[in-house]
């Protein structure tokens, strides 16, 4: 049994724990315990990794195992990490953890939906090992489908039109991608020989340009949807905002890291010659995401929505960081990616447990929270300020690694637009710090807010989880950095050699 495979096979032990409980007590229970095991299992494969890099090639896959699947069209069941994929795994394991204690309180239900939650976080875990297309595709698609019935059943507000309008936005998404996928498929012997979905096979030989020219927009833009590119991003905020708790958390957590990790993984990696072409048309497209996603939470009232055009905001840096392909850029998307998987899902749970106090999530009806719920109050603090960049937590270390990455290159097009998506630092200081002050300091606005309770002991564990990863990345980055940087030297090295940094 390959650890990997175990990150799929503990979801799916665990789902069928849940189904044999009675009641929601042992539906939380069993989903407790299986993603602590999950957590831990986790934990392990990262200490194995480091054991296994200071010894072996850095740049290699490691733990893969490889089975045929489906042999007329040679699909296998193909697995393997880098460091990379081992990060996003513990951001995985970790986001979902935090996730079913925010959830702790879920009566309605509760088993169908602890297994729909589990469901998504096994075709995460499955995403991000698989090194084979059709296999990835696969889980990408089983991540993705139960969030319709996550937010249609059990989110709040106009649910049903939004779960249709992420789910459509998705399936579009998945449309493009499709066909990106075959394209790539099928020009994967054009010298000859078997066509193979296998990922480190067809980065070793070059597709055809006329082809590659094609293909590349339909893979880029079909995981780019996920990951909030403009102008598909119209999905992510009405989701977030109907969403539960756990669910906002899995969704701009782990799930929009998908579309960046497809992103460099898949469209880069496997079109190169493309990417360095069509770079400047997503370049555009994602600072208009930057710069667009943090005017649009300034204008927000709502908390859902504020910190979702924020996502919005913060997930189009990821993508406009790839598109500079030099290794300090690339590295500071990695970091990016992990950082707003771990300071969204602590603002959303945080969100949720507000809510569930004042039944409100407008800024303009609270106020002097610091005074009745101190330890949620100062946890969102936490969560602004790495949001905003505050040096010491994870926020500072990925923008900047992102933004000088990013003004290394010396044509004027290149610092013109980073100039203008680091705009948005100011931008996301503004409505950082707007909120903080309207909900958390000065007199309580609303008299039944007096008497509200601070923080159980389930939400504290939850939201402490993450707290914890938040500082332990802002204060010792480097581990983190060195990993990533190291499994990022294959795909530098291609892009490099079709364009000089």
């Amino acid at each position: 049994m390959n650890i990997l495979t175990l990150l799929v096979v503990i979801p799916i032990l665990t789902i069928v724990a849940i189904l044999f409980t009675k009641d929601s007590k042992g539906a939380r229970m069993a989903a407790a315990i299986g993603m602590g095991v999950q957590l831990i299992t986790t934990a392990i494969l990262l200490f194995m990794y480091l054991a296994a890099r200071k010894t072996g090639d850095m740049h290699e896959m490691l733990f893969t195992a490889d089975i045929m699947w489906f042999k007329s069209l040679n699909i296998h069941y193909f697995i393997g990490v880098d460091g990379i994929a081992v990060a996003m795994l513990c951001l995985t394991s970790i986001v979902v953890f935090a996730g079913i204690f925010a959830s702790w309180e879920v009566e309605y239900l509760s088993r169908e939906f602890f297994i729909s939650l589990i469901l998504l976080a096994t075709g995460v875990f499955g995403f991000f090992i698989s090194l084979d297309l059709f296999t990835m595709f696969l889980f990408y698609e089983l991540a993705v489908i139960p969030m319709y019935l996550l937010i249609g059943i059990w989110g709040t507000g106009a649910k049903e039109s939004s779960a249709m309008k992420l789910t459509l936005m998705l399936m579009g998404g998945s449309a493009l991608l499709m066909v990106g996928i075959f394209g790539i498929y099928f020009n994967s012997a054009p010298d000859g020989g078997p066509l193979t979905f296998n990922i480190i096979e067809i980065s070793k030989i070059q597709i055809p340009v006329k082809a590659q020219m094609f293909f590349f927009p339909f893979t880029f833009v079909g995981f780019g949807i996920l990951g909030a590119l403009f102008p598909f991003h119209t999905w992510s905020p009405d989701g977030h905002a109907s969403a539960p708790t756990a669910v906002s958390m899995l969704h701009a957590g782990v799930l929009m890291k998908l579309g960046g990790y497809g992103c460099f993984r898949v469209a880069m990696f496997l079109m190169p010659e493309a990417a360095t072409e069509m770079a400047w048309i997503f370049i555009i497209l994602t600072t208009i995401s930057v710069v667009y996603g943090a005017f649009g939470a300034i204008w927000q009232t709502d908390l859902k929505y504020i910190n979702a055009y924020s996502s919005v905001s913060h997930c189009g840096l990821v993508l406009f960081a790839l598109l500079m392909m030099n290794q300090t850029a690339m590295d500071g998307a990695i970091i990016q990616m992990i950082s707003h998987g771990l300071m969204t899902a602590l603002f959303f749970a945080l969100i949720g447990m507000i809510y569930g106090r004042t039944h409100t999530r407008h800024i303009n009806e609270m106020g002097g929270l610091m005074k009745v719920i101190p330890f949620l109050a100062v946890v969102y603090m936490i969560a602004g300020f790495a949001s905003l960049g505050l040096p010491g937590l994870s926020g500072f270390v990925a923008e900047m690694t992102v933004f000088v990455g990013a003004f290394q290159h010396q044509d004027m097009f290149h610092r013109v637009v980073t100039v203008i998506a680091a705009s948005s630092i100011v931008i996301t200081a503004v409505y950082i710090l707007r909120v903080v002050g309207k909900i958390l300091l000065g007199p309580i606005i609303d008299e039944h807010h007096k008497h509200l309770t601070d923080a159980k002991w389930f939400e504290k564990l939850s939201t402490v989880t993450l707290v914890l990863a938040i500082v332990a990345i802002g204060i010792a980055p480097l581990w983190l950095s060195d990993t990533i940087i190291a499994s990022l030297k294959p795909i530098v090295d291609k892009l490099a050699m079709v364009i000089p940094f």
